[in-house]
């Protein structure tokens, strides 16, 4: 059994994304990481920082190289990262005297904080398709039904008829714009050395910093180890997408309780009442908004990074920044597929 609902042997049915998820796979980041220890040799040897030929032996080796994982876990619970052990493996394996250019000004938090952006710019890509799904399902739908007519209600209680293209712009708007933020979002390169300072390139340093940036296709901006309120933008923009989900949901879920403005396919059994079709999807919505809803306080709390590097508020971001991930993920595809299943929404006029 698993620890996260997310890859639950059986839950993941309901709340896993396979997609995204092999985005955070062990394969995935160590291959991230692997891409920046070559793509640093790259820049570091086309400003003269290193030779040109240790460059190229570090990206072979980097290319192809499989490191061994219990070595990894072992290293990582005393080191409490995975650097050190990977670049000493990595060093072992290129051999030579380009070893030792290998990992030259870095530190772990640089390796590892690019891995996370080289990963989460092709995430959003992936969500900005779905965004765009969700908003052509909802067009759809209005085709279908927009002119149909429904109650509107205030604070739970019926208030003036609407129509279904009122409800329906409440629901596609604020999509509308989290897709374009998603489009327009910049994912920065980490890049500041052991204490963001960059020493040991000296008058290179931002020629070398714009260089990796450029071979990794990120941002070039300055260090920001200590400074993480790109993580919380990204984490904030992941539950107010959620969140608007979560609200297409529980207004779905209300209309289904409802019963006569609403017609929906292919709902969720009951071990007792097999009558019944519960609005499985849209009250998983509901559920995933508020969880994000919550991880958001604690990504707040991890915005306390002491002085030039925090050891805990960095492990903070490790468990909460992957499972809201997740859980935007998983809203997105239910979004898609929940409309997808309105075979009626309002009534005739």
């Amino acid at each position: 059994m698993s620890i996260s609902a997310f890859d639950h042997p059986f839950l993941s049915g309901l709340l896993g994304d396979e997609e995204v998820s092999a985005y955070f796979s062990l394969e995935a980041d160590i291959r991230a990481m692997l891409t920046f220890e070559a793509a640093l040799a790259k820049a570091e040897a086309r400003h003269g920082v290193i030779p040109q030929e240790a460059a190229q032996r570090i990206a072979k080796v980097c290319a192809e190289f499989l490191p061994d994982i219990s070595s990894l876990k072992s290293a990582t619970a005393m080191d409490g990262v995975v650097v050190p052990d990977l670049v000493k493996q990595l060093r072992k394996a290129v051999g030579g005297e380009a070893a030792q250019h290998l990992h030259f000004g870095a530190t772990s938090q640089d390796v590892i904080d690019s891995s996370l952006m080289i990963r989460l710019k092709a995430v959003a890509f992936l969500f900005t398709g779905r965004l765009f799904a969700v908003t052509s399902a909802l067009g759809t739908l209005e085709k279908q039904c927009g002119s149909n007519r429904l109650m509107g209600h205030t604070r739970m209680q019926a208030a003036i008829p609407i129509t279904v293209s009122d409800r329906l712009r409440t629901w596609r708007d604020p999509l509308d714009k989290y897709r374009d933020r998603l489009t327009q979002e910049s994912f920065p390169i980490q890049f500041g050395g052991a204490v963001g300072t960059l020493e040991k390139l000296g008058s290179k340093a931002a020629a070398v910093r714009a260089s990796l940036a450029q071979e990794l296709d990120l941002a070039d901006e300055a260090q920001w180890q200590s400074q993480r309120a790109k993580i919380a933008e990204l984490a904030n923009l992941f539950s107010l997408i959620s969140g608007s989900l979560g609200k297409i949901g529980q207004d779905i879920a209300l209309l289904a309780q409802a019963g006569d403005e609403i017609e929906l396919c292919g709902g969720g059994g009951s071990s007792a009442m097999p009558h019944k079709q519960n609005p499985v999807a849209a009250e998983t919505l509901v559920s995933l908004a508020r969880f994000n809803a919550v991880q958001l306080s604690g990504i707040h709390q991890s915005l306390l990074h002491e002085q030039e590097r925090s050891g805990a508020a960095w492990t903070l971001e490790w468990l909460l920044l992957p499972p809201m991930v997740m859980a935007t993920a998983a809203s997105l595809q239910l979004a898609r597929e929940l409309i997808g299943k309105v075979k009626r929404l309002g009534v005739t006029s």
